[in-house]
């Protein structure tokens, strides 16, 4: 049986109709947007680590980014990395923002990783509480990468390598290194994919 490839034209053209839409003031086109790529924002907003009001100031600048230039993007069919980068470069600049207005003691108690997350308390799934104890343990950059490959939907390798400013080629091997790491720090038994059933 062949497999049918899905036409990247026809996705290209309703992108293209969607923004035409949006900029035409019609809301159901920007509520569709938003529901379509609210999931990857987040991620993307999250994945910096920012506290829960900055990031809701991220993703709200993020919309309002979109709002004030969707008429420019001329590639429609790359929104979702648009949305990605315009996303990491808010977040990088709630990060300086915070970094010039925030007292260097609370910086040092927001950076300790030891302290245990809500999830960590709460779980009673071990399996879950052992990934995301070796998950805390590997270095913030693999935390971050293996952030944005999880996002909902999911980024392509281009806009990763371009986010992260590593060349393309380096994301898959890059990747396979932090799983393998990542699989070193669990306990004997414990199978990380069980966390995701």
């Amino acid at each position: 049986m062949a497999v049918r490839l899905p036409d990247l034209h026809s996705v290209a053209v309703e992108a293209q109709e969607l923004l035409a839409r949006v900029v035409a003031g019609d809301e159901g086109a920007w509520k569709e947007v938003v529901d379509r790529y609210a999931g990857l924002v987040w991620s993307v907003a999250r994945s910096y680590r920012l506290g829960g009001a900055a990031t809701d100031d991220v993703v709200q600048t993020v919309w309002l980014r979109l709002a004030e230039h969707c008429a420019r993007i001329r590639e429609a069919d790359r929104l979702a990395a648009w949305l990605a980068t315009t996303t990491r470069n808010e977040s990088l600049r709630a990060i300086r923002h915070a970094q010039r207005t925030t007292p260097q003691d609370v910086l040092d108690q927001r950076a300790d990783t030891t302290a245990v997350s809500i999830e960590e308390r709460i779980g009673d799934d071990v399996t879950l509480n052992a990934v995301l104890k070796a998950f805390a343990q590997l270095s913030p950059e693999d935390q971050q990468l293996m952030r944005l490959l999880c996002t909902v939907p999911p980024l392509d390798y281009q806009t990763i390598a371009e986010m992260l400013g590593r060349p393309i080629g380096s994301i898959g091997p890059t990747r396979a290194r932090c799983l393998a790491r990542l699989r070193k720090l669990l306990p004997p038994g414990i199978d990380p994919k069980e966390a995701l059933r």
